[in-house]
């Protein structure tokens, strides 16, 4: 089975700041593996030790994100690509999934597509739904546990406000796994070091099928942050200086009225 894992290299939430211009983030700060990523690895690993095939890491972002392919591969990915070019910088969740597609598909396709929930920058878990419709395949979001899986059909069991339920569909499939799915491994030294010395393969945009630029990143996003402001606080807390009695007697008069409340 080929599986493709796609992961993103995040702000740590200390360091992230907006481009109050362009209304995008600023990335050139302390950056760190998405953790909903971690349970996507850790399925497409155990899904490969089952099923037999190779896992291949990808990701989309600067050079600096060859990091979070790295922690990929220390947990024993086969293989790790890097999408890197200015053209697909400020890309909206559309552009995000139309380049990730494009990608997969230079990478020769790939029977299953798993990504993590959401993203701790972005928080709007909707990638992986506009990833499928990008290729035309089948997605199962909010997957809490892997039923079953072949090497042409995968049941899972996902989780939705107030219910939960089982769906299977046909490969190639593209699954958003719930952070709750399973817990990583966490690499040991020696894993690590084999991993900074693998290759990690480059994709600019001359390597994909669709090469104009205005069909990516900021240039092609239909949607973008307008305006960022402070909100107004308009609550005012009044402040009481009081003799000891008289604070007595208020807190007495307080409890007297939640109690009263409360019949």
């Amino acid at each position: 089975m080929k599986i493709i894992v796609c992961i993103k290299q995040v702000p740590a939430l200390s360091e992230a700041s907006m481009d109050k211009e362009k209304g995008v983030l600023v990335r050139t700060g302390e950056n760190k593996l998405n953790p909903y990523d971690l349970p996507a690895i850790e399925t497409a690993l155990r899904l490969r030790e089952a099923l037999g095939g190779e896992v291949t890491a990808l990701t989309m972002g600067p050079e600096s994100a060859e990091q979070a392919l790295r922690t990929a591969l220390a947990m024993t990915a086969d293989y790790a690509c890097l999408m890197s070019d200015r053209a697909f910088a400020g890309a909206d969740v559309l552009m995000t999934a139309r380049t990730l597609a494009q990608g997969i598909k230079a990478l020769g396709g790939a029977d299953l597509i798993i990504c993590g929930q959401q993203t701790t920058d972005g928080d709007t878990a909707q990638v992986p739904f506009s990833l499928a419709e990008q290729l035309n395949i089948p997605v199962i979001g909010w997957v809490r546990e892997i039923v079953s899986a072949s090497e042409d059909r995968l049941e899972a069991r996902q989780e939705l406000t107030g219910r939960t339920c089982r769906v299977s569909a046909g490969l190639p499939l593209v699954l958003a796994v719930n952070p709750t799915i399973c817990e990583a491994r966490v690499p040991g030294l020696r894993a690590k070091l084999k991993a900074g010395k693998q290759a990690i393969q480059r994709m600019v945009l001359g390597d994909l099928e669709q090469q104009d630029s205005e069909t990516y990143g900021l240039s092609g996003s239909p949607t973008r942050v307008v305006r960022l402001f402070q909100p107004e606080t308009t609550a005012k807390n009044p402040v009481l200086e009081l003799t000891d009695s008289q604070g007595a007697a208020l807190l007495l008069d307080v409890w007297k009225s939640v109690k009263e409340a409360g019949k």
